[in-house]
């Protein structure tokens, strides 16, 4: 006879195995595949999340997925920013990027983000490998600007990605590495010449533009919120699916902060990826929960049913 704490812990065991059990199909699904994650929000900068996040990468790893890691890095760039005395200015919710600021942000994101990530991966074994989108012309991106009021304004070195060569992330993923890749890229001109400057792209499009060109299985966005919401701020509303074609027309009605997020999403299912979802970050190994349960979490994004 069992006592009550080993029948609990029984119970316990079993719906682990259930959620195994339930896991594989999406398993043998997705084995082999490449499926790209943007790291970002809430998940970056706590502490418990960030470890729940390399578990969650390694945990893909071994279970046959090639996980691509990309990352921002937004409250670390404004944080130095601060220390250095440099003053952070946004127009149309994208930061001017001054060559002063620059070097930080280069700084930031491939010397500090980056690296702190790769060392929590590489805690469960040697998997990961630093890049940015300066290594092996990984990324190239051409400038832009933004409307403010009805005027264009310059936001100086601040571009989108144009073009990816995807060469160096399949060499790594074929030697059963993890790229974690920080998202600065090379300038190129109108004729695609490299211009010598190096350009601070955001990283939801620039992970969009590398699930495309790696063909990817999935993209998952981590964001600071449940997902796309119908009705901004009324939980209920929260989607849990929808068509590239119904994503398309709710998008001039988007909150600000979720316009890039879900444009990177529908970017990728034009582009061809199976599938794309934006994940609550704020919660532990929320990106498992989306990619291996039948219920999944947050808002996936399909493309249209032919």
């Amino acid at each position: 006879m069992s006592t009550p704490t080993e029948a609990k812990e029984q119970l316990a065991a079993q719906d682990k195995a259930a959620t195994l059990i339930e896991a594989l199909p999406w398993i043998q699904r997705f084995a082999g595949s490449i499926m790209v994650i943007k790291y970002g929000g809430n998940a970056m900068v706590n502490d418990e999340l960030r470890q729940a996040f390399a578990e969650d990468i390694v945990f893909l790893h071994h279970v046959g997925v090639h996980p691509v890691v990309v990352h921002g890095g937004g409250p670390q760039i404004s944080a130095l920013l601060d220390r250095l005395g440099i003053k952070s200015e946004f127009k149309g919710g994208l930061r001017v990027t001054t060559p002063e600021a620059m070097d930080a942000v280069r700084m930031v994101l491939t010397g500090q983000v980056g690296r702190e990530l790769v060392g929590m991966i590489n805690a469960h074994g040697p998997y990961a490998v630093g890049l940015s989108g300066e290594d092996g012309a990984l990324l190239r991106a051409e400038r832009i600007g933004a409307v403010v009021d009805g005027e264009e304004v310059d936001l100086g070195l601040v571009g989108e990605v144009t073009g990816v060569n995807p060469g160096a992330i399949v060499d790594l993923l074929e030697a059963g590495r993890i790229p974690v890749i920080s998202t600065v890229a090379p300038e190129v001109d109108d004729d695609g010449a490299p211009t010598g400057q190096v350009l601070n792209v955001n990283a939801d499009t620039a992970a969009a533009a590398l699930a495309v060109a790696l063909g990817a299985s999935r993209l998952v966005v981590l964001t600071d919120v449940e997902g796309l919401y119908a009705d901004w701020a009324d939980k209920s509303s929260l989607i849990s699916s929808l068509t590239a074609g119904e994503l398309r027309e709710m998008l001039p009605t988007l909150e600000a902060g979720m316009i890039p997020k879900m444009r990177a999403c529908l970017a990728a299912v034009d582009g061809g990826v199976d599938r794309a979802a934006v994940v609550d970050g704020r919660m532990a190994h929320s990106m498992l929960l989306e990619v291996f349960t039948t219920a999944g979490i947050g808002t996936q994004v399909i493309p249209e049913e032919k």
